[in-house]
């Protein structure tokens, strides 16, 4: 369900503003999103792994919010993350 370390640093290079960046919002979401992801495919097999799909939930969340904080500060960096994870429709 969780991400191998190989996946969390290729997406840590791929969405990073500048080298050793792994706490910026767009970095953290893309490791949101791509557990998000995990964790669904998951769910779609145990419907029943109730624990599983609060953490699910709570990993929305805090997606939610970080994407909230980027569109307050800085609505281009926003645009082009939803845009580059494929978020919105």
């Amino acid at each position: 369900m969780s991400i191998t370390s190989e996946k969390k640093t290729g997406l840590i290079k791929e969405y990073a503003l500048k080298k050793d960046d792994t706490g910026s919002p767009e970095v953290q979401v893309a490791i949101l999103s791509e557990r998000i992801k995990n964790l669904t495919e998951h769910l779609k097999d145990h419907n029943k792994d109730m624990h599983s799909r609060r953490g699910l939930l709570k990993m929305v969340g805090r997606r939610r919010r970080l994407l909230d904080y980027l569109q307050k500060s800085n609505s281009e960096r926003y645009e082009q993350l939803i845009k580059r994870l494929g978020l919105r429709k």
